[in-house]
């Protein structure tokens, strides 16, 4: 059985619509179950639940500590299934997604999947918003080419939250989400899934990028303007050093920082400016959005706190609260 977790707070609309999809799914009847970890909504989301569960295995569950990552893991906690798939409550599965999940298990062995997200915009995107930044939006389109992932393959290729499962003795193994990660209402903070992403990697697990596993995520028009993707992009390279200091990458390395991205950096300086004299805005604003988040590296790699740790209270504390949940 597919255990699917939806953290949720104060989009029950949005939510509703996850829920309908999740109900039209093409697997058979008792092999999916699906639990809404609530994180302290105050609009309607239990009434929404309590709609669908009449017809469909959905479970409630009421999680007061704020943040998402408390949502995932209460939900893990929770979860009785042999696969455990992550998701939002602004995404709308395709029919055949729970079975893609399923198929991608069985047919390579693997320890988690990662699928594909497209967006599904509220308004048409901006002439200036190139596809290289949809990642930001938490729009992963990795293709239409399935792949293994491990830490010998370089395919680039990150799960997100909103389209990733993994076998729950990988949960249980590794343990959830880090709690001092991920956003918190009022933040853009990342990188929850970044990190679990390198744990399972660092930890010798096998994984598998499977198209057919296809979701919607709907990209709200609060979010398509620049200064957005300026904060966003400079906090997460502030993340990605921290995270990278605590699962280092074999790089040579030129005043703390992998010599490549120096190297990256220039390129894409150029690109800017190659750019602004084209008049081509939707390559200038990539290219200095890049530059942004190295900026965001920098500023961490030189001047920031101490390195996320690999295996910090809040990782050992989620892996408890599984095992003893369970």
């Amino acid at each position: 059985m597919v255990s699917v977790i939806i953290a949720t707070r104060n989009r029950c609309g949005l939510l509703q619509k996850a829920l309908a999809a999740l109900t039209q799914q093409t697997c058979a009847p008792g092999s999916l179950e699906i639990i809404v970890a609530d994180n302290g909504s105050t609009d309607r989301t239990r009434e929404v639940v309590e709609a669908y569960a009449r017809a469909v295995p959905v479970r409630y569950l009421s999680v007061p500590d704020l943040g998402k990552s408390h949502a995932i893991n209460a939900g893990l906690a929770a979860a009785t299934g042999d696969v455990i798939a992550l998701t939002d409550d602004d995404v709308v599965p395709d029919s055949g997604w729970i079975d893609a999940i399923g198929e991608a298990f069985a047919r390579e062995d693997c320890d988690f999947v990662a699928g594909r997200v497209i967006p599904l915009w509220e308004v048409e995107p901006p002439a200036w918003l190139a596809p290289a930044l949809h990642g930001v939006l938490a729009v992963s389109d990795n293709g239409d080419e399935p792949r293994r992932l491990d830490i010998s393959e370089n395919t680039h290729i990150m799960p997100v939250g909103a389209n990733m499962a993994a076998r729950a003795g990988v949960f249980k193994r590794l343990g959830g989400l880090r709690t001092d990660l991920g956003k918190l209402e009022g933040t853009l903070r990342t990188g929850e899934d970044h990190e679990f992403y390198l744990r399972l990697l660092h930890a010798g697990c096998r994984g598998f990028y499977e198209p057919r596993a296809l979701v919607q995520h709907f990209v709200p028009e609060s979010r398509l303007n620049r200064a957005y993707f300026r904060r966003w992009l400079f906090q997460n390279g502030q993340i990605v050093a921290r995270l990278e200091m605590a699962y280092p990458r074999r790089a040579t390395r030129l005043f703390r920082v992998p010599r490549y991205l120096w190297r990256t950096a220039a390129q894409d300086a150029g690109r800017w400016l190659s750019a602004a004299v084209r008049g081509n805005t939707a390559n200038g604003f990539a290219a200095a959005m890049r530059m942004m988040w190295f900026a965001g590296y920098l500023r961490a790699a030189w001047f920031g706190s101490s390195p996320v740790a690999e295996s910090g209270l809040c990782v050992n504390e989620s892996r408890s609260s599984l095992r003893t949940s369970a």
